[in-house]
C-alpha cells in the first residue's frame, strides 16, 4: 500500500529578553547551575509572577511577521504536570486564548513555492533542566537556570508531506526569528527546539492517521533523519499488521532510531485553567501599530533591495540574505571592496564554502578585510588565484589583507618580465602553437595555465592574455 506522510511541527523559540518571563532573573546561557534563580522561578510559596513586557512585544512582532491575527485579549493558564525540573508543579502557558492565531510560513523547496499554515503562536515559560552527568556521575541533578525563561511556541498545521519539507520549513522559521532579533536560533544551546508530529495514511485518505510525537532533535539534520526513520518505522508496523500507538518517542542520534518515551498526553491530562495570579493580557491597536512600525527589513525585502541597490542577480541576493549575518557581512565588505558582484561571488564560494566545512570565517575574517582583499585584485596588486589563497591565510592566521598579501609577494605585473616568461612557454610548446594557429583556439587556456604555473599564479592575467594573443597571432 502507498502511504502519504503528514507532518506538523511544534517549535519552541527562546526569546532574547535579558530577564525571565515572570521575574527579573537573567536568561544568560552558560552560568553555573542554579545561579540565575529567585523565589519566583524556584516556585516558592507566596510569590507572584510579573509579566515581562518585552516578551509580549517580541510575541506581537513575531505574529505580525508571520501574518497572524493578534488577539486583543489573551490569557495565561496553568499547565499542570509533575516533572523534577518543574518546581511549581505547573507551567505557565497559554491555552484557549493565545496571543497569535493563524499565520503562514512561506519558503521555496526544489524550485517550488510552499506555504505552511500556522495554528497559533503562544507564550509560555520554560522548565528547568536535568543534569545526568554532573558531579559524581551516579545521581541526577536539577538546574533551574532555564526555569521561567520566556518561550514562543509556534504550532504549525499538519501541512508538510516530507522530512525535507519539514526541515526546510524549520530553517525558514529560524531565519525569520533571527531577522526579527527575537531569538538567536541556536539549536545546540536549546534556544530553538523542535518537536515533530508524524503520521501516515493511505494515499487518497482524508482522515489523519495516529500521530507520533518526536523529541530530542537539536539540529536540522537530526530533524530530517528522525522524521525519515519514523515514517519507515510506521510503514513497517502497518505492513506487519500492527497498529500505530499514539506516543512520544525520542530520537537517538547515535543509533539513528526513535525510541518510545511515554504515551502521548492529551490536553485534558494537563488540567488547564486560567492562572489566578495573572490578569488577561490586552493588546490594543495602537500597540500593534507601534510594533508594525518597528518591523525590521526581512529577508525577502532585503533580497529585493540587494538586486536594486547592488545590481546583483536574484540568485545571489537570495543566497546572501538567507541568513542575516551573511547579509550584514556582505554589505560591510562591499563598502570597502567597491565591487558588489565580485564580493558576492567570493562570499558565496570561498566564505560560505569554509562555513559548510564547519569553519567560522565570519569571526576570523572581518568583512572590511575581505573587502580590502577584493579591492587589491581590482588594483592589480594580487590575482584572483592569490585572493583565494589570501582568504585561507587570513582565516588561518586572523591577519589582515595587507599583511597576508605582503608576505605573498604581490602580483607580477612587469610586462617585460612576463613577456620573457610567455616567450619561454611558447618556445617550449611548438606542437601546441602549431595546433592553435591551425584553429584549435581552446589551447589558449593551456598557454595561460603554463604561464601561471611558471609564476606560481602571481602573473597579472590581463597582461598575460594580451601578450599571448599578440605572440600567438604573429
Amino acid at each position: 500500500m502507498n502511504y502519504e506522510t503528514v507532518i506538523g511541527l511544534e517549535v519552541h523559540a527562546q526569546l532574547l529578553t535579558k530577564s525571565k518571563l515572570f521575574c527579573p532573573c537573567s536568561t544568560k546561557f552558560g552560568a553555573p547551575p542554579n545561579e540565575h534563580t529567585c523565589p519566583v522561578c524556584l516556585g516558592l510559596p507566596g510569590v507572584l509572577p510579573v509579566l515581562n513586557r518585552q516578551a509580549v512585544e517580541f510575541a506581537v512582532l513575531t505574529g505580525l511577521a508571520f501574518q497572524c491575527k493578534i488577539a486583543p485579549k489573551s490569557v495565561f493558564a496553568r499547565k499542570n504536570y509533575f516533572y523534577p525540573d518543574l518546581p511549581k508543579g505547573y507551567q505557565i502557558s497559554q491555552y484557549e486564548l493565545p496571543i497569535c492565531l493563524g499565520g503562514v510560513v512561506e519558503f521555496e523547496l526544489n524550485g517550488e513555492k510552499k506555504k505552511v499554515g500556522l495554528t497559533r503562536i503562544h507564550m509560555e515559560e520554560d522548565a528547568g533542566k536535568l543534569l545526568h552527568d554532573y558531579g559524581d556521575g551516579h545521581s541526577s541533578h536539577v538546574d533551574l537556570n532555564r526555569a521561567g525563561t520566556p518561550l514562543l511556541e509556534i504550532v504549525s498545521e499538519p501541512d508538510m508531506r516530507s522530512a525535507e519539507e519539514a526541515s526546510t520549513y524549520l530553517k525558514r522559521l529560524r531565519d525569520m526569528l533571527v531577522y526579527l532579533e527575537v531569538c538567536d536560533g541556536n539549536m545546540e544551546e536549546g534556544s530553538l527546539r523542535c518537536d515533530a508530529n508524524v503520521s501516515i495514511r493511505p494515499e487518497g485518505e482524508k482522515k489523519l492517521g495516529t500521530k507520533v510525537e518526536l523529541k530530542n532533535m537539536n539540529s536540522f539534520r537530526f530533524v530530517e533523519k528522525a522524521i525519515e526513520y519514523e515514517i519507515e518505522r510506521q510503514k513497517a508496523v502497518l505492513a506487519d499488521g500492527g497498529r500505530i500507538a499514539q506516543e512520544t518517542r525520542l530520537w537517538d542520534s547515535d543509533k539513528g532510531v526513535t525510541a518510545s518515551m511515554r504515551s502521548k498526553e492529551e490536553a485534558h491530562d494537563y488540567r488547564y485553567f486560567p492562572d489566578p495570579d495573572l490578569v488577561p493580557l490586552v493588546v490594543d491597536e495602537p500597540w500593534i501599530e507601534r510594533s508594525r512600525s518597528r518591523m525590521p527589513e526581512l529577508a525577502h525585502q532585503k533580497a529585493s533591495r540587494f538586486v536594486a541597490q547592488y545590481q546583483i542577480p536574484d540568485y545571489d541576493a537570495h543566497v546572501l540574505t538567507a541568513q542575516k549575518h551573511v547579509a550584514n557581512y556582505f554589505e560591510e565588505a562591499v563598502k570597502v571592496s567597491g565591487d558588489a558582484k565580485k564580493t558576492s561571488n567570493i562570499i558565496m564560494t570561498e566564505i560560505l564554502g569554509l562555513a559548510a566545512k564547519g569553519e567560522d570565517p565570519f569571526s576570523t575574517i572581518p568583512p572590511s578585510e575581505l573587502g580590502r582583499a577584493i579591492a587589491l585584485v581590482k588594483e592589480g596588486k594580487i590575482s584572483g588565484k592569490m585572493l583565494k589563497e589570501a582568504i585561507l591565510e587570513m582565516h588561518a592566521t586572523r591577519q589582515g589583507a595587507e599583511a597576508v598579501t605582503a608576505k605573498m609577494g604581490g602580483q607580477l605585473s612587469d610586462a617585460g618580465a612576463l613577456e620573457a616568461i610567455v616567450d619561454k612557454v611558447i618556445g617550449a610548446n611548438p606542437d601546441n602553437v602549431a595546433q592553435y594557429k591551425a584553429g584549435k583556439e581552446k589551447l589558449f587556456g593551456f598557454f595561460v595555465g603554463q604561464v601561471m604555473k611558471e609564476t606560481q599564479g602571481k602573473a597579472n592575467p590581463q597582461i598575460v592574455n594580451d601578450l599571448l594573443k599578440k605572440k600567438l597571432s604573429s
